[in-house]
């Protein structure tokens, strides 16, 4: 059992203030409160009660189950490793983590093989992940190797000390030089599969970065940094500006120029605080080879 202590600094429930402090969704928060699993000023709370500046939160984590996926020997880019984290080079066309019951050859897969030990917060299927890419985006993403860090490494990407940025190659010439988008963000409601751009009030809100690196013909190749981190959030902004991500097959154009085993987008650089040195450190991945000869050909012409 770990047990993680937190101090309230504002009015706010209990569920939320937990989800924004860990890797925890609040449904997962409400399943520890229920089971007296967490506490507020010494007395068990619901994820429901209300917090006040100062409060003194306790949040009891069980011991992880036995990890369900199993070790296989796949190639893995590892940049970085020590005794609490590990930042992988994730290539295009790797799913992070399998479903319920389903799903070999992923990242978690590749990682029980190669690392010694990981977090057991997000339990069998998901050991590890602090942070997740889609299966057909390249580049960097962090490991967690035990609890603490993994704890330490949520926060700093729910406060947004933890910097994640993005190349990716645009269908179209953007016209700004820079700028930020905010939206609400959730599931499409025509297609359950896909996530779309909401009405104000609903889904969850979504701030993306953008800034243009170099302009070509009929192309931008642009700059992103995620403010907040949901699903597909840069691909479906990229959608919302009116210029999707080259090769996407869900959010792209119909017919595509260029023969892609998925969109060019590209997580290259990675900013974060060492869990337990305090460490800022920064790593960054090179661009893949597909995305290199995308570019070789734009700049030819």
């Amino acid at each position: 059992m770990q047990k993680n202590k937190f101090v309230a600094d504002a009015a706010v429930r209990c569920d939320v203030f937990l989800s924004a402090h860990t890797s925890l969704t609040r449904s997962a928060v409400k399943k520890l409160a229920d089971a007296d699993m967490v506490w507020v000023n010494s007395l068990t709370a619901k994820a429901g009660t209300m917090l006040k500046a100062g409060d003194e939160v306790e949040l009891c984590i069980p011991d992880p189950v036995p990890i369900a996926a199993r070790p296989e020997d796949i190639p893995l880019d590892i940049v970085y490793e020590d005794g609490d984290i590990a930042v992988v080079n994730k290539p295009q066309g790797m799913t992070v983590h399998a479903g319920a019951g389903t799903g070999d050859g992923t990242l978690v897969n590749a990682l029980l093989f190669r690392l010694d030990r990981l977090s057991g917060i997000n339990g069998a299927l998901r050991p590890g992940i602090v942070h997740r890419l889609d299966k057909e985006t390249s580049g960097l993403l962090v490991v967690a190797k035990n609890d603490r860090a993994h704890l330490s490494l949520s926060k700093q990407i729910a406060e947004k000390t933890a910097k994640r940025e993005y190349y990716a190659l645009l269908e179209g010439v953007v016209k700004e030089d820079s700028g930020k988008l905010v939206t609400q963000i959730g599931r499409d409601p025509k297609n359950r599969l896909r996530q779309a751009v909401l009405p104000a009030g609903e889904g969850r809100r979504a701030e993306t970065y953008f800034e243009v690196v170099e302009r070509f013909k009929a192309n931008t190749l642009v700059k992103f940094t995620l403010g907040t981190g949901r699903t597909h959030q840069i691909r479906v902004h990229a959608k919302y500006m009116g210029h999707p991500v080259v090769g996407d097959k869900v959010y792209g154009y119909q017919r595509q120029r260029f023969r892609l085993e998925g969109q060019l987008l590209h997580a290259f650089r990675l900013t974060l605080t060492h869990p337990a040195t305090g460490e800022r450190m920064i790593f960054e991945a090179p661009m893949p080879e597909p995305f290199l000869h995308v570019l070789q050909i734009l700049r030819s012409e």
